[in-house]
């Protein structure tokens, strides 16, 4: 292979990590009919999110956006940018929320219908749907 191929693959591995989690994600919420297997899909495509958003924020040679106590701040250092560190933390605190929340609804649905798989759920929903349409069909043929 090509040293500058070779460079370019490995000086840009968190960007092919990220692609792969990210698919690696997206293709468990698709494919999985577990609803516990969706959150963990979910969660798998987020912390690749978070990677993207600290690879962008990582300057070379940059230093932490401290300012000297005396505020002589010297033009030649580089800082690195805070921003996409900032959010990545509030990012993570949205995430454990909304995890816990698909988790405690997981709980509850499967207190309703005994399980978690989503097919049998839509069978179980289709059955109740036919129940209760033969149930209005006999209280109207008694109102005739």
């Amino acid at each position: 292979m090509d040293p500058m191929t070779t460079e370019f693959i490995l000086g840009h591995v968190n960007y092919w990590l990220f692609v792969i989690l990210m698919m690696t994600g997206l293709y468990i919420v698709i494919a999985k009919g577990n609803l516990v297997k969706k959150i963990v899909g979910l969660n798998i495509f987020q912390v690749s999110v978070f990677m993207l958003y600290i690879s962008v924020g990582k300057i070379s040679g940059g230093t932490a956006p401290i300012f000297p106590l005396d505020m002589q701040i010297d033009p030649a250092v580089i800082y690195s940018n805070p921003l996409p560190h900032v959010l990545i933390l509030t990012a993570i605190v949205v995430g454990i929320a909304t995890t816990s929340l698909g988790l405690a609804l997981i709980v509850r649905i499967r207190e309703e219908f005994d399980t978690i798989e989503e097919d049998r759920i839509e069978e179980i929903e289709h059955d109740m749907a036919l129940a209760e349409i033969a149930y209005h069909d006999a209280q109207s043929g008694r109102q005739a």
